[in-house]
């Protein structure tokens, strides 16, 4: 009987396990089934482009995954019942239920309203495509001299609001932060950041967490209202809620607890990559959601699931950062590095090289997910009778 692995999300983090599993394991083990509601790959990363204008390269499932041995199903996932080890997926001939032996959770997260009054009416986000793409629509029907304000300071909110300025300059574009511009950046690199900031025109309301949001404007924790005939709500993620509806072990936010090797301390079978699982990190610190903690987390997952299956050797690479890679439209770039616990030091690369290189990033994540083993040659490794079948799985701690 083949070991059954089902892949929940085809992000840069599922699609990754899924392909790095079938390069691992022998096909006659193993029937690896990834499960996505979406029929191509979506680049996260690139969403500020495809809400300015910018067509994205598409990358059909069907095609990246033809002849890997891994199968791609199109639905909606609608439930998991680990104790009776199933998935509830909806697709276009109505509901059914997959059997697993081993789970690969990579759902991801969505935007986050942070519970503020007017968000879901009145505010647009950029972290899914169709989210984006309603952005896309309502930017295009603006006129000159309407104003954009981009609620959040963190990445993407820097980077869309850099990526609307550069493609509208007939705009008027800010961005709200709740703490100071840029400010978990190094010196030179907040310089810089001001520096774009101003070359672009865009205003900085710093200190100013929004607490309200209506068709007009958005209002701040001191009264003030900031005019805006389009919000983009951008102050970070909110995970999958479907961990938190089932007996796995999950954090206040619903992040999958899991080991170093990215699985469920609870269920032994389930493992959990991206921004559904609360991993440690360097400095016992959480990783922080991002493709650059993800990727390094699907191959951990991946390359831990087929040692166990086979009797290999468990990988043991702490994942670690190098870099934050920001670009600021697409002429401009901010590269600061940092510690491998995620905190800046003094070095930075800017202008225009950070943005080439934010670019290669951005193709090399892509690529990364077409290529999961980096285009290193692997040997597919039989699947251990004794730990083929999934209760024997279930019972190993």
């Amino acid at each position: 009987m083949q070991h059954r692995i089902i892949v929940l999300g085809a992000g840069y983090t599922g699609a990754i396990a899924a392909g790095r599993l079938a390069k691992r394991l022998r096909r006659e083990d193993v029937a690896i089934t990834l499960v996505n509601a979406e029929p191509d790959f979506v680049e996260r990363v690139r969403m500020h482009q495809l809400a300015t204008g910018q067509d994205l390269k598409p990358r059909p499932f069907r095609e990246m995954f033809s002849g890997t041995g891994v199968e791609f199903r199109l639905g909606k996932i609608t439930g998991v019942d680990v104790d009776r080890r199933t998935v509830a997926v909806v697709d276009a001939n109505g509901a059914e239920e997959l059997a697993y032996d081993t789970l690969v959770y990579a759902l991801g997260s969505g935007w986050n309203a942070q519970g503020v009054p007017g968000t879901a009416e009145h505010a647009y986000e950029i972290a899914s495509r169709p989210g984006a793409r309603r952005l896309r629509e309502r930017l295009a029907r603006l006129d000159a001299g309407q104003t954009v304000v981009v609620v959040g300071g963190g990445l993407t909110g820097v980077e869309a609001a850099t990526e609307i300025a550069e493609a509208r300059p007939d705009l008027d574009v800010a961005l709200a932060a709740r703490g100071g511009l840029g400010d978990w950046l190094s010196p030179k690199g907040r310089a810089h950041l001001r520096k774009v900031f101003d070359k672009l025109g865009i205003t900085a309301h710093e200190h100013a967490a929004v607490t309200g949001v209506e068709a007009g404007h958005v209002t701040t924790a001191d009264g003030k209202a900031i005019p805006a005939a389009v919000t983009v709500w951008a102050t970070g993620f909110a995970v999958h809620p479907i961990a938190k509806a089932t007996a796995l072990e999950v954090t206040g936010t619903g992040q999958i607890v899991v080991d170093g090797t990215m699985r469920s301390v609870s269920h032994p079978d389930v493992y959990a990559i991206g921004d559904a699982a609360m991993a440690m990190g360097p400095g016992d610190k959480p990783l922080r959601m991002s493709c650059a903690s993800g990727t390094p987390a699907a191959w951990q997952a991946a390359d831990a699931i087929a040692a166990r299956l086979t009797g290999g050797k468990l990988p043991n690479t702490p994942i670690r950062y190098f870099n934050q890679c920001i670009s600021l439209g697409r002429k401009e770039g901010l590269i600061q590095y940092v510690t491998a616990d995620d905190r800046a030091v003094q070095a930075v690369l800017t202008g225009r090289l950070a943005a080439v290189y934010k670019e290669l990033v951005c193709k090399g994540a892509a690529w990364g997910v077409a290529n999961p083993t980096l285009g290193l040659p692997t040997r597919r490794r039989r699947v251990t009778g004794e730990r083929a079948a999934g209760p024997a799985v279930r019972a190993e701690a």
